[in-house]
């Protein structure tokens, strides 16, 4: 049974930061590429950032580059996403990918 599981996420005021996290189990997930997206009310999930099984190639939505940072722990099967510069209109909830594996999701509320 493989399980994605997202922590970090809660309100945070404009300009503030959060990491998120994201556990894999049930397989070993070193060979692909993780990813994270994310789905505001009333609108369609997202494409956020991504990362390489090697971790050597990062991917980023242009809304985020240069706030948001995707990183991997391959020997903990974690990925996690640190978020810088928080604005309102980040204000989602969160999903971790692998494969086609999807996490639950954690809320990320930013305030003005």
């Amino acid at each position: 049974q493989v399980q994605l599981v997202e922590s970090g996420g809660g309100l945070v005021q404009a300009g503030g930061s959060l990491r998120l996290s994201c556990a894999a189990s049930g397989r070993t997930f070193i060979p692909y590429t993780m990813g994270w997206f994310r789905q505001a009310p009333g609108k369609e999930r997202e494409f956020v950032a991504a990362i390489s099984s090697s971790a050597s190639s990062t991917y980023y939505a242009d809304s985020v580059k240069g706030r948001f940072t995707i990183s991997k722990d391959n020997a903990k099967n974690m990925v996690y996403l640190q978020m810088n510069s928080l604005k309102p209109e980040d204000t989602a909830v969160y999903y971790c990918r692998v494969s086609a594996y999807w996490g639950q999701g954690t809320q990320v509320t930013v305030s003005s």
